[in-house]
Parts: structure tokens; C-alpha cells; sequence
């Protein structure tokens, strides 16, 4: 009997239509509509009348000069559009130049590889010992 009661369904079209339009306000709420058509300056512009990949389509930038600035600077690495980081990540690596310029003449901070008779031989041998076993 239990059985028969679970398979018939209450339908209650009161509460059905309160759910949908609670749902429909909750849509409303967050839907945000966009009336003005704008190119994103964080995309690479390709002219669709030239070849994208010619070399006259680069060279023919004509347009609103305001426009162009904001794609141009859209474009720019980082430590070129910012004068200081923007997150945590950009500090790692923030300043690239070298802080001591590289002397390769100076012995305190080169040290270029060196062998001895020893490191030679040994060498050497590694080398005959490889090539022995590559045969087999």
C-alpha cells in the first residue's frame, strides 16, 4: 500500500510555479547585458581584409591613435607597463639586470672546467667502457 502512494505524484503546480519564478529572479539578478560592441585590447588585432600573417598587414596600422595606444600597451611585458609589481609572482624576477656584471677574466668568481692527468685517464676509460658495452 506504502508502494502505491509513492508512485502516485502530488503535482502541485502553486509551488512548481514559485520555484521557477524564484529561479527566473535569481537569473535576472545576476544577468548583465551588454549593449556596446568593444574589441578586447588583450587579443592580438588581425586585419581580415590582408593575409593575418603578411608582412603589409603589420606594417598598416591606421585607426584612432587612442585605440592603438591601449592595444600597443596591452602588448607590453610587465616591467614596461608597470614601475613596480602588480602581484607577488611579478616580484620573483622583478629586476633581471645582473647585480655584478660577469668577468670571465676574474679567477675569484669563474671557474671554467679544469682536468687533471688523473680526471683524463679516467675519462677515458669511461668512455672505452662504454663503447664496450654498446657492442654486446
Amino acid at each position: 500500500m506504502a508502494g502505491a502512494q509513492a508512485k502516485e505524484k502530488i503535482v502541485d503546480y502553486v509551488h512548481q510555479n514559485a520555484i521557477h519564478v524564484e529561479t527566473v529572479k535569481k537569473e535576472m539578478h545576476n544577468l548583465k547585458l551588454y549593449t556596446e560592441f568593444r574589441i578586447n585590447p588583450f587579443k592580438p588585432l588581425h586585419i581580415l581584409t590582408d593575409k593575418p600573417m603578411g608582412r603589409n598587414a603589420q606594417a598598416k596600422e591606421e585607426g584612432d591613435p587612442a585605440f592603438l595606444k591601449i592595444i600597443n600597451g596591452a602588448r607590453k611585458e610587465p616591467t614596461k607597463k608597470y614601475t613596480h609589481p602588480q602581484t607577488e609572482n611579478q616580484e620573483i624576477g622583478w629586476i633581471s639586470t645582473p647585480l655584478v656584471i660577469p668577468d670571465r677574466s676574474d679567477r675569484r668568481l669563474n671557474f671554467p672546467r679544469q682536468q687533471c692527468e688523473i680526471t683524463k685517464f679516467m675519462e677515458a676509460a669511461w668512455r672505452l667502457k662504454e663503447q664496450t658495452e654498446n657492442l654486446r
